[in-house]
């Protein structure tokens, strides 16, 4: 990005420094689109940085009478770099093709669709070394097709039970038995759940946390769930065995990890283990402080009645079963990602909270994209660890 601002061998220092600015939470404050304010690391006050045509100018001290690329500058950019890099991040999009399987060409071209028992896939030809093969991400050999098996999710997680999915699904002509439902949902909701927690909801200020009682091997557990009360996303859970007593502290940090911030505002009841990890976990001295509100009615000004139309979701979810099996179970973190990616809230104007929180899934089944993506990213990161080497699924 271009600036009005004159070299100088002292760059590198108000280079660090602006990093060490950018790094600090709401040490940089954005105003609109071009317009910050960025807070001083030895005074108590802020500086504008306002973009113009030739760049970012601060009125700084350092920037209107040096001339200089000063430290508010470089956090602003750093800021601005960060947030539009994420920003493409939290566009998901369909995968329709990808290099030729055999040479790795890009010059491709639909070649008719292969008719089998499970559904029809698209064929492609490669224009390079004319061979013929099939893009399915995300449902390498699988012996159904992906209308199948995301139908079945979306019916499950719906409210639906195992049995009723599958007869479900024996009116699209497939035919599967309760074992296999579930060993999808086993399969690719750990598969979304990876990559889902890769992206940073743009989340606001104000989060609620709660728990709710549910039973795993008809033992009763506690369900801990952190919501962003205006997107109400939901952020991060956990299962305890214990209610009052039991250390919220990893709540809290995953939820700090995904949303990659602190809230200014925390509303809970009154247990006593949100106050101890709120004050571990979010608590500060520094501005912006931190507040925890504990004083929640049924009615008035401070409620959670957000939280529990949330917790009703796994209650409808939990109705159908006979209990969950294991405290790690994938329906519990299939039901956040049903929450959060797929499901449209009234409360939202029809918007997914995920949507709400600057997350758009493209596509008209969102389960396949998030799978397709999910897969995708998955085979990234496989080979770059061993060092770019492609391996067959």
């Amino acid at each position: 990005m271009p600036n009005q601002y004159t070299p100088n061998p002292s760059i590198d220092q108000r280079e660090m420094r602006g990093q060490s600015i950018a790094q600090n939470f709401g040490w940089v404050r954005r105003v609109d689109e071009t317009t910050y304010m960025v807070h001083s690391q030895t005074l108590d006050r802020e500086y504008r940085v306002e973009q113009t045509e030739t760049g970012w100018v601060c009125e700084c001290p350092d920037a209107q009478f040096r001339f200089m690329k000063c430290k508010h500058v470089w956090a602003v950019e750093i800021s601005w770099t960060l947030r539009k890099r994420v920003e493409e991040a939290r566009r998901i999009e369909p995968i329709e093709t990808q290099a030729c399987v055999a040479c790795g060409s890009e010059h491709l071209k639909r070649s008719g669709v292969r008719h089998n028992i499970s559904g029809d896939i698209q064929r492609f030809q490669c224009l390079d070394c004319r061979r013929t093969f099939v893009v399915n991400i995300g449902f390498e050999k699988m012996k159904h097709n992906p209308k199948a098996i995301t139908t079945s999710l979306q019916l499950y997680f719906s409210g639906e039970s195992v049995r009723h999915t599958r007869e479900s699904l024996k009116l699209m002509g497939v035919q599967v038995c309760p074992q296999t439902v579930l060993n999808w949902i086993t399969k690719y909701v750990g598969l979304m759940e990876k990559y889902a927690d890769q992206i940073a909801p743009k989340v606001s200020d104000t989060w609620r946390a709660d728990e709710l009682y549910v039973k795993v091997k008809g033992d009763m557990k506690y369900l801990y769930a952190m919501m962003d009360d205006e997107t109400r996303y939901w952020i991060a859970q956990e299962v305890a065995d214990t209610k009052y007593v039991h250390d919220a502290r990893l709540l809290f940090q995953k939820a700090k990890e995904v949303a990659g911030k602190r809230p200014l505002t925390l509303i809970t009841d009154g247990a006593h283990n949100y106050e101890r990890a709120f004050n571990r976990e979010f608590y500060t001295n520094h501005n912006p402080v931190s507040v925890h509100v504990r004083d929640i009615r049924l009615r008035g000004q401070v409620h959670n009645n957000k939280m529990e139309r949330m917790n009703g979701e796994v209650r409808d979810r939990e109705k159908v079963m006979r209990g969950l099996k294991r405290m790690d179970t994938p329906i519990l973190r299939g039901a956040q990602i049903f929450h959060n990616f797929i499901k449209p809230h009234e409360g939202l104007q029809g918007r997914t909270p995920a949507e709400a929180a600057g997350i758009k899934v493209e596509g008209e089944d969102k389960w396949k994209t998030l799978i397709q993506n999910a897969s995708k990213s998955a085979t990234d990161f496989r080979q770059r660890s061993r060092g770019g080497q492609t391996t067959e699924d």
